[in-house]
Order: structure tokens, then C-alpha cells, then sequence
């Protein structure tokens, strides 16, 4: 599990590859992601958007951007926390992701960034 905190935002992520979803020999390796975000504040934010970097062993990088994770935009209160788990495909079994999400400050109406620290993506039989 890797783990970061920008201003205030606690960012944590746990990876999981995915062998029944995954098929090597067609090249497609499938990875679940489990990422908590903490509000560790004294306000309430809310998460708008998400910027993904994606980067496979092979050379090839992604860039995934749009509204909110998995089709919402949670509000998270002083002292919550929001969960979610989503995915990514690769066409090698190494990679890595990394990116940002814009939160929303609802006290004073103010946006900033909060980093997603980078997380590797690697088929277990590689680690040996």
C-alpha cells in the first residue's frame, strides 16, 4: 500500500492483479486499484475531477482525465473518509499509475490539487 497527504487529503492505495480477468497471451494484463481518500481537514471537500498518468513497461503511457471516480463526486466530511475500487489494463505485466484529483473546499469555494501517489502494477509471479 502506498500512501500520501497533500494539504490535508490522505490518499491511500492498495493494488490487486487480476488473473481471471487477464489474459497474457493476448497481452492484457488486468489490475484492480482500491484507493481510500481521508479527509484529514477541518472542512468539508468535495472530489470533482481525476487525472490519471499510465505508464506500461513497454514504453506505451496514458493519460486518463474526467468528472468525479466511478461516476460520482463524494463530499467528504472533516474526519471521513470515501472509498472506491476501479481498474486498469495493461498490454505488459509491470506498469505503474500516478495522478491528481481537484477538490473542492466548501468553506470558501476553492479548488486545489491533491496528489495520487505513484503505485506499481506488477503480475505476482514478477516479484520472485
Amino acid at each position: 500500500m502506498v500512501t500520501a497527504i497533500t494539504q490535508g487529503v490522505k490518499i491511500s492505495v492498495d493494488t490487486v492483479y487480476q488473473e481471471e480477468y487477464s489474459n497474457p497471451e493476448k497481452e492484457h494484463f488486468m489490475f484492480a486499484y482500491q484507493i481510500s481518500v481521508e479527509n484529514l481537514s477541518d472542512y468539508a471537500i468535495q472530489l470533482m475531477r481525476r487525472q490519471w498518468f499510465i505508464f506500461d513497461s513497454n514504453g506505451t503511457q496514458r493519460e486518463v482525465e474526467g468528472e468525479g471516480v466511478v461516476g460520482i463526486q463524494p463530499v467528504i466530511e472533516p474526519g471521513e473518509s470515501y472509498s472506491y475500487v476501479s481498474g486498469c489494463n495493461l498490454t505488459t505485466d509491470m506498469g505503474s499509475m500516478s495522478g491528481n484529483y481537484l477538490m473542492h473546499r466548501m468553506v470558501d469555494e476553492s479548488d486545489f490539487t491533491v496528489d495520487i501517489p505513484e503505485f506499481q502494477l506488477i503480475v505476482p509471479y514478477r516479484l520472485n
